[in-house]
C-alpha cells in the first residue's frame, strides 16, 4: 500500500507538492440494520503531473474512491487533500469551489449536454470561469481532438468516439491541474477506444495534467505511470506502467 508522506495539519490548507493526498480513508454505508465498509484504511499520495490507474473487480470500491478523491462525496473518516486543500472538512459548496479551480472529469457515458453543440459543450466550463476568449479556446481544443469540422453538431449527431473526444476537449478546457477519468473507453469499441486512449494520454502529456483513472482495461492501465488495485475496499500497489 502506498502511504502518504506529506504532513497534514488540522487546518484546511495543506502545504505539499502532491496533487492528491489521502490518509486513513474510510467509507461506510448503512444497508438495512448492517453497516458495510466500502473503503478501509486507504492511503495514497499522487504527485502533480503523475498518471495513476485504479483497477479492481466490480464492486471493489474503485469508483467510490474516485468520487471521494474528487470531492463528489464525503468519507466516513480519514483525510483528503485535493490540490493542497483539505476537502474532507468542507461542505458540498466549498468542495465544488475547489473543483472549479482545477479539477475536470471524463466519464464512461460522456455526459455531454444534448441541447448544446459540440463547441458549446467545450465552451461551457470556460464561460463558467468567466474566460473572455472561451470560443477561441474551445475551437483550438476541438481542433486538437480532430473535430474542427464537427463544432456545430449536437451530441446525438456524433458517434460514441466523437462524443468522448468532445468530452476530453471539455475536460482540458481551462487547463485543469487534475483530471479524473472513470472508464473513459468503457462504452467504445476496441479501435475507437484505442484512438481515444491515445488522445487522452497525448493531451495529458502536452498539458502536464495529473491523471487519475478508473479502468477495467489492463492495456489502458499499463499506460499510466503507476497502477493501484482495489481489493475488498483496500488499496494495493501494482507494478509501474510503461
Amino acid at each position: 500500500m502506498t502511504t502518504a508522506t506529506a504532513t497534514i495539519s488540522s487546518d484546511t490548507t495543506v502545504s505539499t507538492n502532491a496533487a492528491l493526498n489521502i490518509r486513513a480513508l474510510e467509507k461506510r454505508v448503512q444497508a438495512g440494520s448492517q453497516e458495510l465498509a466500502i473503503l478501509q484504511g486507504v492511503d495514497i499520495e499522487i504527485k502533480s503531473g503523475e498518471s495513476v490507474a485504479i483497477i479492481g473487480a466490480s464492486g471493489s470500491g474503485k469508483s467510490t474512491l474516485l468520487g471521494l478523491m474528487a470531492g463528489l462525496d464525503q468519507p466516513s473518516s480519514g483525510e483528503i487533500s485535493l490540490l493542497g486543500q483539505r476537502i474532507d472538512q468542507l461542505n458540498e459548496d466549498q468542495r465544488a469551489a475547489v473543483r472549479a479551480k482545477g479539477v475536470s472529469f471524463v466519464f464512461q457515458n460522456f455526459q455531454l449536454l444534448p441541447g448544446l453543440t459540440a463547441l458549446e459543450n467545450v465552451m461551457l466550463p470556460l464561460e463558467i470561469r468567466g474566460e473572455k476568449n472561451a470560443r477561441s479556446q474551445a475551437q483550438e481544443l476541438m481542433a486538437q481532438v480532430g473535430l474542427a469540422e464537427r463544432e456545430t453538431h449536437y451530441p446525438a449527431q456524433l458517434s460514441g468516439g466523437e462524443q468522448q473526444r468532445v468530452a476530453i476537449a471539455r475536460a482540458f478546457a481551462g487547463s485543469p491541474e487534475i483530471l479524473f477519468a472513470d472508464e473513459p473507453t468503457g462504452n467504445l469499441d476496441r479501435n475507437t477506444g484505442h484512438q481515444v486512449e491515445e488522445l487522452l494520454f497525448q493531451m495529458n502529456k502536452d498539458k502536464g495534467t495529473t491523471l487519475v483513472l478508473v479502468t477495467h482495461d489492463p492495456e489502458l492501465a499499463a499506460r499510466c505511470g503507476r497502477q493501484v488495485e482495489m481489493i475488498d475496499g483496500q488499496l494495493h500497489t501494482r507494478g509501474a506502467g510503461q
